[in-house]
Order: C-alpha cells, then sequence, then structure tokens
C-alpha cells in the first residue's frame, strides 16, 4: 500500500505521510489473512533457515495483540498448521514490546531446560482495527510477521542479557478501548467507534525520549559494554522521526540503526523481528546487537545479542550428528 492510496483514504497528501513518519509503504493482510497466517508464513522460513522440522520444537510463543479471536490462543492456531504437536505454546500480549519480551520468556525457558528449542513469532494486523478518519494513527500502522528460533549456542554468544520495563501510569496513551469485558461488544461500542486503535502520538513520543534513553544506558552498562561497543540498534520501527530522535537522545550514534519503516510502516511486535530478520545479513560473527521495542502498556523491553556466524554453528551441529551417527552405528555393530 503506497503513500497515495493511503493519503486518499485519510484525507492528507503522500508527502505530508513522509515527512511526518518516514514511512513510503506498507503491507496490509489479504481478507481471507488473519494473524495466525501472518505467523505460520514467518515460521515457517525460521524453520527453514534453521534446517529443522516443526516436530523439533519444545515451545510455540506468539507475540500479538491483533489475535484471529479473543479465544483460542493464536499460538494454538500456528501449532496445529505447523504440525508442531511437541510444543507447548501459547500467546504473549505486550503490543509492540511483545517480540522481546518473548525472546526474554524463551531464553528463561531453555535455560531451565538445556536443549530445548523455541518459536518467537511476532504478528500484527493491525489494519483491521484503523480508523481512517483519524490520520494521525491510519498512516502509521501495518501488518507484518516475522519469527526467530532459540536454541544453544556456545559460550558467551545469544542472548547476553534482557531488560523488561512496565509502566501502567501511562496506560492511556495506547489503546483499543472497546472488544473486552469491561466494555463489551455491543451496537453502541460499534458506532462510538470504540474497537479502532487509539493512540496520543505526542504523547507517546514525549514519554519515549524522556524515559528509554536512560533505560537503553543503564541496560547496556549493567551488562559490562559501553555504549559505543554496541555494534547494531534494531529499535520498534514506530516512526521514523522518532527513531532519529531516540538514537541521539541515547548516545547510539556510533551504532548501525537498521530500519525497515519506510517500507513496511509500524508492523506492532513484529516490527523488532522483522527488522532484525532483514538486519541478519549485515551482522557478523561477535558483533553486538541491541533490540529494543516499546508500546502499548506503556512497556519497554531490551535484549543484548552476541551474534554467532550461523554457518559455524550450522557446522557444529552437522559435525556433532555425524559424530552421534558413528556412535549408533558403533554400538549396532
Amino acid at each position: 500500500m503506497s503513500n497515495a492510496e493511503v493519503a486518499a483514504r485519510v484525507g492528507v497528501t503522500p508527502e505530508w505521510i513522509e515527512r511526518k513518519t518516514q514511512i513510503r509503504t506498507r503491507r496490509y493482510a489479504a481478507a481471507s489473512q488473519a494473524a495466525s497466517d501472518l505467523a505460520v508464513k514467518a515460521a515457517h522460513r525460521a524453520l527453514l533457515g534453521a534446517a529443522l522440522d516443526a516436530g523439533d520444537l519444545d515451545y510455540i510463543i506468539v507475540s500479538t495483540s491483533t489475535g484471529d479471536a479473543p479465544s483460542p490462543p493464536t499460538a494454538n492456531l500456528v501449532q496445529d498448521a505447523l504440525g508442531a504437536g511437541n510444543a507447548a505454546c501459547f500467546d504473549l500480549n505486550v503490543v509492540c514490546s511483545g517480540f522481546v519480551y518473548g525472546l526474554a520468556l524463551a531464553r528463561s525457558l531453555l535455560r531451565l531446560h538445556p536443549g530445548r528449542r523455541a518459536l518467537v513469532v511476532a504478528a500484527d494486523v493491525y489494519s483491521r482495527i484503523l480508523d481512517f478518519t483519524d490520520r494521525r494513527t491510519a498512516v502509521l500502522f501495518a501488518d507484518g510477521a516475522g519469527a526467530a528460533i532459540l536454541g544453544e549456542v556456545p559460550a558467551g554468544y545469544g542472548v547476553l542479557d534482557v531488560d523488561l520495563r512496565s509502566r501502567g501510569d501511562a496506560h492511556h496513551l495506547i489503546g483499543v478501548p472497546a472488544g473486552g469485558s469491561r466494555l463489551p461488544a455491543s451496537h453502541a461500542t460499534v458506532a462510538a467507534g470504540q474497537h479502532y486503535f487509539r493512540m496520543d502520538g505526542r504523547g507517546v513520543s514525549e514519554f519515549v525520549l524522556a524515559n528509554v534513553p536512560a533505560v537503553i544506558e543503564a541496560f547496556v552498562r549493567r551488562a559490562g559494554l559501553d555504549l559505543d561497543e554496541i555494534d547494531h540498534f534494531i529499535p520498534h520501527q514506530g516512526n521514523g522521526n522518532l527513531m532519529t530522535e531516540l538514537v541521539e537522545a541515547s548516545g547510539l550514534g556510533k551504532a548501525r540503526t537498521h530500519r525497515t519503516i519506510d517500507r513496511f510502516a509500524n508492523m506492532g511486535s513484529a516490527s523488532v523481528a522483522v527488522t532484525l530478520d532483514h538486519a541478519v545479513h549485515d551482522l557478523n560473527d561477535g558483533d553486538t546487537v541491541l533490540l529494543v521495542g516499546f508500546g502499548g502498556g506503556i512497556s519497554v523491553g531490551s535484549c543484548l545479542l552476541r551474534w554467532a556466524d550461523p554457518w559455524r554453528l550450522r557446522r557444529r551441529d552437522d559435525a556433532a550428528r555425524s559424530g552421534a551417527q558413528d556412535s549408533i552405528r558403533g554400538a549396532w555393530r
């Protein structure tokens, strides 16, 4: 969906959208698609990249605030579509911070059970809940999904640390007022447009710039690094102009900031996941990668990675499997 297509619906110009957001295009799901459909596509690609089968998964965590339905969990639909019958699965709703929160939760599960694997999928379909009379939000949001598989890596690599923050006192800045137990669906709530997504964009920007830089600095230093030692920065792709200000305010000017906002807009919890996927080819063995999500709640999630060359890991795993097969053949003889 180009800016011209969206601009015609909301009553602005394409130039206005790009100037305010740095967005040029975005993607909307087909009418027949829901969050689980996008999640399954992303999961298949992650499994292919990891050379794994769905049966190899032990956990499936789906981050979404726009699930297929209030019940059952979207994760169960993803599990069924993948044929991942061995995996425990559940949903996670932390809005735009969800992918980072999902990584943190997966890391905890894998530390309890070494050798297991977790699929973390972030999928959102915001086009279904946008009010196209509200230009402040309608031009920003879109649909997408991204996925990652977590497993064992060499010591010193992978997830080095995570930091999760919540500020419920700012919950009013982002939300969908109706459709839950406080305001169940009714003719009155639908007529009032209370099932649409609402956001105080200025309030969110002020909150992010006033709070997130300090969170980032404290987190990086707690991990024993200086801000100058961060090689790659992958923030939530909320608004291009806000990202530029956040990089400057956080002292991350020496890091390479990865952006997909111009092509895909704000995909909710999928933004960090999709941007990480697009950054993979620019990551080298040993690089430090900082992921930061922030969104409704309000919540902030940070994750620090030490990147491991996936081909080196693949060779290690292949060698381990080969050794195991030789041992089995030896025992059989």
